[in-house]
């Protein structure tokens, strides 16, 4: 493939409309903006959500709650997903996400204590729950705040 072999696809330019140019155009005298009013005037530009005066949609309706923009937002993995781990083996966030067990976007990785663990790990996690701190520390291992 070379550059002067492309072509664009079909269908993905378009001539551009030419406002103004007699009746039979299909846009002539009003240029397809209709009789009067705000959208017809030059400079009829105005924000997303303006309504013509109307008071917008974002602020009739109610506002509740509060969004802490501080928050941060654990992605939960459980106990006894750490059983795909060889034991005696260091389990780190960067080993979670490589097994496939934390995926998403967060701020950390928190183990629950969901199941039963069944071998000796090392876990290093941005938080732990008790039940599970104390499911790791039962069957050996130990419990490492990153």
């Amino acid at each position: 493939m070379d550059l002067h072999t492309l072509s664009t696809t079909a269908g993905s330019k378009h001539r551009r409309k030419r406002l103004g140019r007699g009746m039979g155009s299909g846009t002539g005298k009003t240029c397809g903006k209709g009789h009067k009013g705000q959208m017809a005037r030059k400079g009829n530009k105005h924000k997303a959500g303006f309504e013509g005066g109307q008071m917008r949609l974002i602020r009739r309706l109610p506002k509740r709650g509060f969004k802490n923009p501080a928050r941060i937002e654990y992605v939960g993995v459980n106990v006894s997903a750490l059983n795909a781990f060889d034991a005696g083996s260091e389990v780190t966030a960067e080993t979670l996400r490589a097994a496939g067990l934390a995926n998403g976007k967060c701020n950390g990785i928190k183990i629950l204590g969901v199941g039963e663990l069944d071998r000796k790990l090392t876990v290093t996690a941005h938080a732990f729950s008790a039940a599970a701190r104390s499911k790791i520390e039962a069957a050996g291992g130990t419990c490492n705040e990153a």
